[in-house]
């Protein structure tokens, strides 16, 4: 057994202790000092230090954001200009690669030039002997340059059902693909092996780790017919435990028969799963995103009135996975973002909910939303997964897509869960973000950017505390995984997963927030990560 003493322990709302132990992985016991002393073995003093349940981050993509840390970054590039000089020393540094997939561009971004996608003629500048793919941030749109462009076999005239392929003025094709027609440029991309798999797994885990995460929800296999080989790769290095961070999976197939098929294989067996390897969750995407224009409005866009953004799903679609999933008892989450892909997954979440949705059924993003929309949610106890960290961009550009009176009542961090009482949860989407949980728990408790604008925050009556952060974090984050009752809060029984902060969360001011560093991270009591 080991006691852990003198610190300032987060139990609950407004509920503190100094000390806990902690036996066979589980929580023994909380309390004061004296209480925890009284019990035999190793003591270890916390010197006054804030500890929060370990982080549980209820979607993100775990093995992409290990590949960002190796592949070229785009990300915070402030020009096309800065993009192609960026790909440029990726390649001198490389000279020997055959192919170049990058990723982290935002148009919205740029303050030097033209403030637009990024094209083939940009990425020519690159190379033209080598075939280049640079995804946008929100991976929902991505460019190619003339080289990728050669190997499709598509003309001015392909279409592709949900998806979006651009052409110039001219109607030549513009490198630009969006939604389900990114699908085709991916299929270029050379096949990692199994252990480019695991490498880019293990350096996603590591740098999770290193934030205080201790149980992910990741979608890695997504989109595509040949999941096997990453998925084997992941469960592999779970088998053999050499990967100490929980893990949830969100599976993403193309059709119907594959999920099916995936149920069977995968998510049935018996003698696999644990506390740290789980089945996981069936995931959908009905629309795109905002900063794209392409998720799914029921008004046009404000900024656009030519569009109201696309849909990637059919609704006939969306209600015959949901109701598979129901007949095996399996969750559903759906990426939902624009109001009107949110009112539709409702509506087929509502056909099969039963009472009180016994199988979590969930939304992710819920970005734009109005207030009956909110309450329907709420009614049908769906659960919604936030990506607060989202208004750092989406501070500068809401109201110009949708318009005052829906961004108002959009982001509705605050109302949803302290006014209409359901239950939310916190993630990163990384790689679309960086998976640290602090700036993120920053953007929903002061609804500002990191340079501090708005003044107030943007809808300042969205704003959440630091302990509903925290809260989102961690016992709503096993809530959406139907784990509340053996992790997300330190009490005695639950799992042992806790993190040590550099400074006191509750106590520093709230534009510091983003800064908090962890020093330790326990896993089963357990330290897996210590700072230098």
């Amino acid at each position: 057994m080991k006691k852990f003493i003198n610190g300032k322990v987060y139990v609950d709302k407004n509920t503190f202790v100094q000390a806990f132990a902690v036996e066979d992985g589980k929580f023994k016991a909380v309390g004061s000092n004296e209480e925890i002393k009284k019990f035999p073995g190793e003591e270890i003093d916390l010197e006054g230090k804030t500890v929060l349940p370990g982080i549980i981050d209820s979607h993100l993509h775990l093995k992409t954001m290990g590949e960002t840390l190796v592949q070229l970054r785009l990300y915070n590039s402030k020009s096309i200009d800065e993009v192609i000089q960026r790909g440029q020393d990726y390649l001198k540094d490389h000279s020997d690669i055959k192919f170049i997939y990058g990723r982290g561009w935002n148009q919205d971004y740029f303050v030097e030039g033209e403030k637009r996608f990024v094209n083939r003629h940009d990425l020519d500048k690159i190379s033209t002997e080598i075939p280049i793919i640079a995804e946008r941030v929100c991976v929902h749109i991505l460019a190619c340059n003339s080289k990728a462009l050669e190997l499709l076999d598509i003309d001015e005239n392909t279409t592709i059902e949900g998806g979006e392929i651009y052409k110039d003025e001219d109607g030549k094709l513009l490198g630009v693909f969006a939604e389900n027609a990114t699908e085709i440029v991916r299929n270029l991309v050379p096949k990692d092996t199994k252990e480019d798999v695991q490498e880019k797994f293990i350096a996603g885990v590591n740098h999770a780790l290193s934030c205080g995460l201790t149980s992910v929800q990741s979608c890695d296999v997504y989109m595509t017919d040949d999941w096997d080989p990453i998925h084997g790769a992941i469960e592999e290095l779970y088998m053999e435990k050499k990967v100490p961070l929980r893990y949830y999976p969100h599976f993403n197939m193309s059709t119907l028969d594959k999920i099916k098929e995936y149920v069977e294989k995968i998510y049935k067996r018996e003698g696999v799963y644990d506390d740290t390897y789980q089945r996981g969750a069936i995931k959908l995407f009905k629309d795109g995103t905002l900063g794209a224009r392409t998720a799914l409005m029921s008004k046009p866009y404000n900024d656009d009135p030519s569009t109201k953004g696309i849909e990637a799903m059919t609704n006939e679609y969306v209600d015959s996975v949901c109701a598979f999933a129901d007949q095996e008892g399996i969750r559903v989450v759906t990426h939902c973002i624009g109001d009107e892909a949110a009112k539709r997954v409702v509506e087929s979440y509502g056909k099969v909910n039963h009472e009180n949705n016994p199988n979590r059924n969930g939304i992710i993003h819920l970005q734009i939303t109005d207030r009956p929309l909110l309450e329907r949610i709420a009614e049908l106890n769906i659960n919604a997964t936030y990506q607060p960290i989202f208004l750092e961009y989406d501070i500068t550009t809401v109201r110009d897509r949708v318009g005052d009176e829906m961004a108002s009542t959009s982001y509705a961090h605050h109302t949803l869960r302290n006014v209409l009482g359901a239950h939310t949860a916190y993630s990163t989407d990384a790689p679309v973000e960086d998976l640290n949980p602090f700036p993120c728990m920053y953007s929903a408790v002061t609804r500002q950017r990191v340079n501090g604008e708005p003044e107030g925050g943007l809808y300042p009556n969205e704003r959440v505390s630091v302990e509903d952060a925290i809260d989102c974090y961690t016992i709503e984050g096993a809530y959406t995984e139907g784990n509340e009752e053996i992790k997300g809060r330190i009490k005695p029984e639950y799992l042992a997963d806790f993190i040590i902060l550099d400074r006191d969360i509750f106590t520093i001011d709230a534009k510091d927030i983003k800064d908090v560093k962890v020093e330790e991270t326990f896993i089963s009591g357990e330290s897996v990560y210590k700072k230098n």
